[in-house]
């Protein structure tokens, strides 16, 4: 019997998702040789890191409107690094739009102006961590995304972020609102 239709032996180690399904090729001698052979499916058991690995995921699943920005951030560092690599330039177009938040800022104080004091700071904070995250995307993409002490500024705008995110979504919604 050829060695491609000799069946494996039991004791053959074979890595993980390999052996769901194992063809007998055992023929009755009350068959026929031209009979379709029987597929045996076989539970697998997941190794220790498939499962530790499929907890994590599970848990990163049912958590994934709280870790968002940390989401944002770690998406964003991989994207610049390939704009970098692909276009230099886009730091010098994205450079102007660092100032955006501070004319919503201004905006914001003629149209709707805020006499609680709170108010003002969240407005004042959302305009200072939009401002740093914009201009670190800007200098990201003209000279790298960790270049010099652009890794640590990316870790303490994460960081930033995450904090701010998880402090508004433990308060009421009332003092979000006034802030748009």
């Amino acid at each position: 019997m050829p060695n491609r239709t000799r069946p494996r032996p039991r004791t053959s180690k074979m890595p993980y998702g390999y052996g769901a399904s194992r063809t007998v090729h055992r023929i009755p001698r009350t068959r026929r040789r031209d009979a379709q052979p029987i597929v045996l499916v076989v539970p697998e058991h997941p190794t220790l890191t498939r499962r530790a690995a499929s907890a994590l995921g599970l848990w990163l699943w049912e958590h994934r409107r709280t870790w968002a920005p940390t989401g944002i951030a770690v998406l964003a560092l991989p994207a610049t690094a390939l704009g970098h690599a692909a276009f230099w330039w886009a730091g010098l177009v994205l450079a102007p739009l660092a100032a955006a938040p501070l004319g919503w800022l201004t905006w914001m104080g003629r149209h709707r102006p805020a006499d609680d004091r709170a108010i003002r700071r969240w407005r004042q904070g959302l305009v200072l961590l939009a401002t740093a995250a914009i201009t670190w995307a800007s200098l990201a993409l003209e000279v790298g995304p960790l270049t010099g002490p652009l890794g640590l500024l990316w870790l303490l705008i994460t960081a930033a972020s995450q904090v701010l995110w998880l402090r508004t979504r433990r308060t009421s919604t009332d003092p979000i609102e006034e802030i748009v």
